[in-house]
């Protein structure tokens, strides 16, 4: 199926839930990849907020546990109990498609939310952030702080997830046409993962005869453990991040991390519930995509940051 993008602005999923939707008892599966991301435990929380706000929703959330035959288990499980609609952040693009294709062949709707899945006709819709155009964001960044070029470090997401393949992407759109100013010392996956992160920052730093001049990282969980390395190496990077989690932003105030990039999860979470419910109950089908697009944030605009609140 070739799905047909539309942009999204956070404002404007907020306006969609401001919207009435008729009552109706609904029993709706959640699923994230891993519990153990911050990032994902906010999602799951702002996909209860959601559904207790459209009301009626019986909401059965399941943790992925970062493991592909765990998140296809609990998929089938939801079929099997007869639920009503499936909102799922798949784990893999391509490893998830069978089970979320047997979902659609059972007539149960999916809605896949920050992370999309590749080859299964029928999926209701997609609701997440443009990742490539959060991608170019960090590029254009580090454009914007070494106008000269700079000697940069690109520490990658988990292979296989569509949010680590399109930020990667974007940060290459951007750098590529500018090769003989802007060099990739080292690219390497970490996972999305803190502890790999570091130590993969620590592996790269050891292997290159200067430091490079900025460090890109996927994700604030990555830039954190590279922030934790080169601090105890007495080294000034500036590093990138993405996902705006409040310790991101946290350590953006006050000096640590460069920037991140805001993705606003809550508002993919609840325009996913939102999107789903309004099928279920008036069959109101949704756009195949909606993406909020993604912003930096540096110490100069963090009020935008939607989890700033969270900050103490």
């Amino acid at each position: 199926m070739k799905f047909l993008k539309k942009v999204m602005p956070a404002a404007a999923v907020a306006a969609l839930l401001s919207t009435g939707v008729q009552a109706q008892d609904l029993t709706i599966a959640t699923s994230v990849p891993s519990l153990g991301f911050p990032f994902f435990v906010h999602m799951q929380k702002e996909l209860a907020a959601g559904a207790e706000a459209l009301g009626g929703i019986s909401l059965i959330s399941t943790d992925g546990e970062n493991k592909t035959p765990k998140q296809t288990a609990d998929v089938e499980a939801a079929i099997i109990q007869g639920v009503d609609g499936i909102v799922i952040s798949p784990i893999d693009a391509v490893a998830m498609a069978p089970a979320l294709q047997q979902a659609v062949d059972a007539g149960v709707p999916v809605v896949t939310i920050d992370r999309a899945v590749q080859g299964v006709p029928g999926i209701l819709a997609h609701v997440g952030a443009d990742n490539v155009k959060g991608g170019e964001a960090q590029a254009n960044l580090i454009v914007e702080l070494f106008p000269d070029g700079a000697n940069i470090v690109n520490l990658q997401g988990q292979p296989g997830a569509s949010p680590a393949i399109d930020r990667n992407k974007g940060v290459h759109n951007v750098l590529d046409g500018m090769a003989d100013k802007y060099k990739f010392v080292a690219e390497q996956t970490a996972n999305f993962a803190r502890e790999e992160g570091a130590s993969v920052t620590e592996a790269i730093l050891a292997g290159l005869d200067s430091p490079p001049d900025v460090i890109v990282a996927a994700n604030d969980d990555m830039a954190l453990g590279a922030l934790q390395v080169t601090s105890e190496q007495g080294l000034d990077i500036p590093i990138i991040g993405f996902d705006a989690l409040p310790e991101a932003l946290g350590s953006v105030r006050d000096g640590g991390l460069a920037a991140t990039i805001e993705q606003f999860p809550g508002g993919q979470s609840r325009g996913a519930m939102e999107a789903l419910v309004k099928y279920l109950r008036d069959g109101t089908k949704p756009e195949e995509v909606i993406l909020l697009t993604p912003i930096a944030i540096t110490k100069d605009n963090i009020n935008d940051a939607e989890r700033l609140g969270e900050l103490n």
